[in-house]
């Protein structure tokens, strides 16, 4: 497995596409979110990524409060990584509304069907997200940008993911057995070609997470690192399973990912940690295990000095918020 794949697998994306729409010109709509699930929050989750892909027509989308907007195509995927407010529209000077305001048809289990606009051209598109703990994907979302776009009609080699969305779409709107749970695999497939080529994208010598990764040897490393986060790893032992000098690894590391490896694994283990103690009831002291720590103390000490509080705080910190927090039946809307 190639080191993005690995480290993906363990930041644990929850996906599912939920929303399938059609305006028609002029129109321009604000998108409007929440957790869609509240079943996400017993994952840990606590940070969604929303995004969307153009399946007929065109349309223009942008930041909210930013004069900048993309230009979108059939086939073009939009992600908004750090939950900012957005717009979408046939043009931006067209009156907007709140998704939360348009009517929707919410067939049970089913895509949300989402119609609204004047009358005129007609743009169609469908809206996922992907949940995932924000301590874990810190990396990742530090190394993404407010707002990325990529076409799968423009690599062949994506183009069968586009082709597979819009079969998934016909068959949730024909009640076809099995559509949700095609749907939901197809956005984590999307969130990772997204990433590999936004990736491949970026200029050379450019450092950060994402450019660790791509890394021949530091990507080895941090995928090690995230497939075995318990090991007692040193510079020298990750070096030799890499096959390269303590020196060159550890300098390499720093210049990409910023940091140096064992701290890189230390915060990783503790965001691991730290989702453990929100999804479950595991006993500490086996999570502290888990971690890599030789001890409860050891582990309570680190904890503390990263997080404020010690593990039996932040557990019962998440219980609270899951106890306030007001479960919605239905996703809050995505255009």
């Amino acid at each position: 497995m190639d080191p993005l794949s690995f480290v993906l697998q363990s930041i644990r994306l929850d996906g599912a596409v939920f929303l399938n729409a059609e305006f028609t010109a002029p129109w321009c709509v604000e998108a409007s979110f929440g957790m869609p699930e509240p079943r996400l929050r017993l994952t840990g989750a606590d940070h969604v990524v929303f995004f969307h892909c153009l399946i007929e027509g065109t349309c223009l989308a942008g930041l909210i409060g930013s004069p900048h907007a993309l230009a979108l195509q059939p086939g073009d995927l939009i992600f908004f990584p750090h939950d900012h407010r957005h717009r979408m529209g046939s043009y931006m000077g067209a009156p907007m509304m709140s998704t939360d305001d348009l009517p929707r048809s919410v067939p049970a289990g089913e895509l949300i069907q989402l119609c609204h606009g004047g009358g005129g051209d007609a743009t169609r598109f469908v809206c996922g997200y992907l949940a995932c703990n924000r301590q874990v994907s810190r990396g990742l979302l530090s190394a993404l940008p407010e707002m990325f776009r990529v076409s799968l009609r423009e690599d062949s080699g994506s183009a069968w993911l586009f082709d597979m969305l819009l079969l998934g779409v016909r068959e949730s709107t024909a009640h076809r057995p099995g559509a949700a749970s095609i749907l939901t695999k197809l956005s984590e497939l999307l969130f990772a070609e997204a990433l590999r080529r936004y990736a491949d994208d970026q200029p050379a010598g450019q450092g950060g997470w994402l450019a660790g990764l791509r890394d021949p040897l530091v990507g080895r490393a941090m995928a090690l690192l995230h497939q075995q986060p318990a090991h007692p790893w040193t510079v020298d032992s990750l070096a030799r399973a890499v096959a390269s000098s303590r020196s060159a690894l550890a300098g390499r590391f720093v210049r990409l990912t910023g940091a140096p490896p064992m701290q890189y694994l230390a915060s990783h283990r503790l965001a691991l940690a730290a989702q453990a103690l929100r999804c479950g009831q595991e006993p500490v002291a086996r999570i502290a295990e888990n971690n890599g720590y030789a001890s409860e103390a050891a582990f309570t000490r680190a904890f503390k000095r990263r997080y404020g509080v010690p593990p039996s705080g932040w557990r019962r910190q998440g219980e609270e918020g899951a106890t306030s927090a007001a479960p919605s039946p239905v996703p809050a809307g995505c255009a």
